[in-house]
């Protein structure tokens, strides 16, 4: 093979100044990287939301959510619809596939609700809205708006007016939402009886307020030298005016709207509440769009939020309770903290090993350099500086420094055989070239099959797949070019062999090699055991998706008793709040209730729990968890559900617990019949717990039943009864108060204080065809009942979905099985569907995939060594080096008693890479000595072993002190990395002591077998 290398180490200032080049363009493109917790990887997810307030969850779902689904359901690239129809709102959740763009899918969307806006309600407040965000995905920040002197309507006013509005306009912003729902409004309160004693109900009302409101164009006077525009005050703003306002004329007298009712200035929706700690408060999300990077976003809002708040008076308070991005920041600090730590490390073994400052630098060059040079390439794939791509970087730290490791040892060999450095730079670059490529390019084809893995954890993977690679083929070329040229001219003095113990050592271990190849044949059944062993192992091993990130933000989902009122869940869930914030632990909080798209029913709320960063505490998150459980279980009356938020979100929904899988039924009797079945089975089994699920058909429902025939003799119609009893109690938006900045709602409705329960519907009066008001009672009756709180739908089907987390010890694939054994042995219809949903979902997929990811790197990697080799053998003998890795990757697991997750998995499939080093390196040389040497392969292969001993130890020693930091990383994120270091540190421990020793005999043994192959093609003529 020609000689690559030969005109960089000639031409040493070229070589140095392409080097600095390729420096410079690497720094550069780091200060201009974004940074990130993850890839981004979201399904692109849509939500629309329609609400009409005053409509049960039945009437809802009839009229809103039906229509909206048919025609929502026939979008191309729809992955899943699911829908929620509750109390005056409807939530449909559009998931769509990896390859659709966002973009494309938001016009499609538009298009189907332009399509269904003929079938909605006429008398819709709003029509439907969209909005790009995941409602699975925690707010990436949390304002806090309070004021001492103002009330919160006002208050309201102006965060929408002058926060939420230019917020919600900034790149990458999915949806801002202001929780406590105190939207200011004008609120008409009737007292019925009054109404009643003048002969007038509650329409006459609506229909004078309307009357009185209609704000229309009126024209303008174009006179002979100017012109005049007309108005007219056509629209009343003020409480007085309303009060003021003449509803009829009896008796020569005027009945004005203040004798029959209140009007006050109060909030739009009376039954929605927040609270910022302990303080009542209007809170605003901001949610950031799929794909959309969290620092980015996050520091947009940032720097627009000093000049919005300067807008507001001054004793309005804005305070940001939770910003997501500090742990993002901290993990990714930590992060580049391990990989110094790992460059200082593979530097310290590489000057242990070679006891020269000048043949350290040499090799050691090669790790800044294929680093810093791989952020160039980063930058011009669009990635991101993120805890993926800098875990890949760590470990390539141990990686980049082989090649260099392996050409510097091959030049100093021929120093020390009396070459000059010139002479040893261009004899052992052309020497160990080939094998430098070997080693690179099977190493990348390993990587290969993680670009291929299939849905998320495939995007996920991408980029820490392709960081690898860059850095590991950019250390080939400084390898080649830089290396050489630099033992030319700084390798004056051979490396110290250090006689006193690396010596000793390769002594010590020619001697057990000679002994393991006198006794051959239990050697190779050892070997063969491992395979044996590996599998033993795998299916020992529990099995796991992601590890769960300690982010230092808890969310909280909440609920009490179906039939609570709004009163009495707004006190119960702030003595919920006021116990967690006793807590040592936590830092702050914020909390909201209603029913306000985020949440479905009155009876459930959301808290989202900031605790201090992580290197200022000291327990984790899991350890707060389970002392604020304990806290939450002193609280009557309310049930708490905690779980942390994560970085890597693929649900596509808010449940009570941490995994999720629904039930879907064309009956949902069935669902109602089977599922408390299944999950008081389910709250039974140890590798579960905190079973929960979303069916709720205990709420109370006053059923009023219309005798047709009684209200037929007096005149009247279902529709006079229902337009009562929403003007009653729907909190009916009768008018819209327009102005320059904003429009606001007038709200009719009873006087809640003089209607508190079903009973009250007896003092409601209907006007009969004569003009006569007759009580309610006269034409119907009214009883209680059970009614669904809310219904669930996917995929347009009933449907349940049942949330749980993990029992003490348990593993989600020892979950997931417990939940298969628990629905045969109910033996639940066939009709009922189970799907996986989330992190669940994924889990299904990947452990499929698992077992063939391996094994296709495994190919990958023997087609690529056959072509290098041209051999279907050689690639056989290296790869032998395999099972051990994996022995010791799955030892280490279950020695500390951790799943084989993805990470995991990753890590296995990079040692499948990195050990076959070993194998390459001895079989190299023991051709070429068989070939150009004329030794036999026993010799030949004992030789390449010595001689490649130290190369093979310190680049395994190099790749292990690389994973180190990963193993032993502390503060946020860690959870991600701990697995990859733990992997790498068990698998190169283990496969380092048995390859050395494997290695050979295997390679004997397919020397005799083709010796054996040609001997009888030859016809037993075969000489040596």
């Amino acid at each position: 093979m020609n000689n690559l290398s030969r005109p960089f180490i000639l031409r040493p200032v070229a070589t140095s100044l392409l080097m600095l080049a390729f420096l410079a363009a690497g720094i550069i493109a780091w200060r201009m990287l974004p940074v990130a917790a993850l890839p981004q990887v979201e399904y692109p997810i849509i939500q629309v939301f329609t609400f009409q307030p005053g409509a049960g969850p039945e009437v809802t779902a009839r009229t809103i959510t039906a229509p909206l689904e048919r025609h929502l359901g026939q979008i191309p690239g729809l992955r899943q619809l699911s829908s929620s129809s509750s109390g005056g709102a409807s939530v449909i959740t559009l998931q769509f596939g990896l390859d659709v763009d966002l973009g494309v899918a938001e016009q499609e969307v538009q298009a189907a609700m332009n399509t269904a806006q003929n079938l909605l309600p006429n008398d819709l407040p709003t029509p439907p809205v969209y909005r790009k965000v995941n409602p699975a995905d925690a707010p990436i920040l949390t304002l806090a708006i309070t004021s001492p002197s103002l009330p919160l309507p006002q208050v309201h006013d102006l965060v929408d007016t002058r926060l939420a509005q230019k917020l919600a306009q900034l790149s990458g912003v999915g949806m801002v939402s202001l929780a406590g729902g105190q939207r200011p409004a004008l609120r008409v309160m009737v007292n019925p009886m009054a109404l009643a004693s003048y002969g007038l109900d509650l329409d006459s009302v609506r229909q004078a307020i309307v009357a009185t409101n209609t704000n229309q164009p009126k024209g303008s006077f174009d006179g002979p030298t100017r012109t005049t525009m007309l108005d007219a005050n056509d629209q009343i703003r003020s409480v007085e005016d309303y009060l003021s306002l003449i509803i009829t004329w009896q008796n020569g007298a005027p009945l004005r709207l203040g004798d029959v009712a209140t009007v006050v200035d109060g909030a739009e929706d009376r039954f929605l509440a927040a609270w910022a700690n302990d303080a009542p408060a209007v809170l605003l999300n901001v949610q950031r769009q799929p794909g959309a990077n969290v620092i980015e976003v996050t520091d947009r809002v940032r720097a627009l939020l000093p000049q919005l708040t300067a807008t507001l008076p001054h004793t309005v308070d804005v305070a940001i309770l939770t910003d997501r991005t500090q742990s993002i920041r901290a993990s990714v600090r930590d992060t580049q903290k391990e990989l110094l730590f790992a460059i200082f490390l593979v530097v310290a073994v590489t000057f242990v090993f070679l006891r020269s400052l000048p043949a350290t630098i040499i090799p050691s060059i090669a790790v800044p350099l294929s680093l810093v040079g791989t952020f160039a390439f980063m930058y011009l794939l669009g990635y991101s500086i993120n805890n993926l791509t800098l875990m890949a970087l760590t470990i390539a730290t141990g990686f980049v420094v082989d090649d260099a490791i392996v050409m510097l040892e091959n030049v100093a060999r021929h120093r020390e055989l009396g070459e000059s450095p010139l002479s040893a730079a261009l004899k052992g670059a052309a020497e160990i070239g080939f094998t430098l490529m070997s080693l690179t390019f099977s190493l990348v084809a390993v990587l290969i099959p993680l670009l291929f893995m299939p849905d998320v954890v495939g995007r996920l993977f991408h980029e820490f797949a392709v960081t690898l690679a860059v850095a590991i083929i950019i250390s080939l070329v400084v390898s080649l070019t830089l290396t050489p040229m630099m033992c030319a001219r700084m390798l004056h003095t051979p490396p110290s062999d250090d006689a006193g113990f690396l010596s000793g050592v390769i002594e010590r271990y020619g001697r057990g090699l000679d002994w393991v190849l006198d006794r051959q044949g239990p050697a190779l059944l050892a070997m063969l055991a491992t395979i044996g062993l590996t599998v033993l192992l795998y299916l020992a091993v529990d099995k796991d998706f992601f590890p769960v990130q300690d982010s230092g933000v808890i969310q909280v989902v909440t609920e009490a008793p179906q039939d609570i009122s709004f009163t009495a869940m707004a006190e119960r869930q702030h003595r919920l709040s006021q116990a967690l914030l006793e807590d040592g632990g936590v830092e702050s909080l914020s909390s909201f209730i209603g029913v306000d798209g985020t949440n479905v029913t009155l009876n459930s709320g959301r808290i989202l729990i900031n605790l201090p960063p992580h290197h200022s505490r000291s327990e984790s998150v899991f350890e707060v968890i389970e002392r604020l459980r304990e806290r939450a279980a002193s609280v009557d009356g309310i049930s708490a559900w905690f779980q942390p938020v994560q970085e890597l979100t693929i649900e596509d929904r808010v449940s009570r617990t941490q995994y999720q899988f629904t039930l879907t039924s064309m009956s949902s009797e069935q669902l109602h019949q089977w599922v408390p079945q299944l999950v008081a089975a389910l709250n039974q089994r140890p590798e579960l717990s905190d079973v929960a699920y979303d069916l709720q058909q205990q709420g109370l429902e006053a059923y009023v039943d219309i005798d047709r025939d009684a209200a037929a003799r007096l005149g009247l119609d279902v529709t006079d009864v229902s337009d009562v009893l929403y003007n009653a109690f729907g909190q009916r938006q009768i008018a819209t108060l327009f102005t320059q900045s904003n429009q606001y709602r007038v709200i009719l409705e009873v006087d809640p204080t003089l209607f508190a329960g079903p009973e009250s519907l007896q003092q409601i009066f209907v006007t009969t065809a004569s003009g006569q008001p007759t009580p309610l009672s006269s034409v119907a009756t009214i009883h209680q009942r059970a009614a669904p709180l809310v219904i669930n739908h996917q995929g347009q089907f009933p449907a349940t979905t049942v949330s749980f987390n993990l029992g003490v010890d348990a593993s989600l694939g020892e979950a997931v099985d417990a939940i298969n054994e628990v629905q045969q042995a109910l033996q639940m219809p066939v009709a009922i569907e189970t799907t996986y949903q989330g992190a669940a979902a994924a889990f299904q997929n990947s452990l499929s995939n698992t077992l063939w990811l391996i094994l296709a790197a495994v190919l990958t990697m023997y087609i690529v060594l056959g072509v290098l080799y041209e051999s279907t053998i050689h690639p056989v003998t290296i790869l032998s080096t395999l099972p051990s890795a994996t022995v010791g990757a799955l030892l280490a697991l279950l020695i500390t008693g951790r799943a084989l997750d993805m990470v995991s998995v990753v890590g296995i499939v990079l040692l499948i890479g990195l050990v076959k080093k070993n194998g390459i390196m001895m079989v190299d040389f023991a051709l070429d000595a068989q070939r150009n040497q004329g030794l036999s392969p026993r010799q030949a292969i004992h030789q390449a072993a010595l001689l490649r001993f130290r190369p093979i130890l310190m680049t395994t020693l190099a790749a292990l002190f690389g994973a180190l930091p990963l193993m032993l990383a502390g503060g946020s994120g860690a959870e991600l990395r701990q697995p990859l270091g733990l992997v790498m540190m068990g698998g190169l421990l283990v496969s380092q002591v048995l390859t050395l020793f494997t290695t050979p005999v295997v390679y004997l043994f397919f020397d005799r077998l083709t010796t054996r192959q040609q001997t009888a093609d030859t016809g037993g003529e075969l000489t040596t």
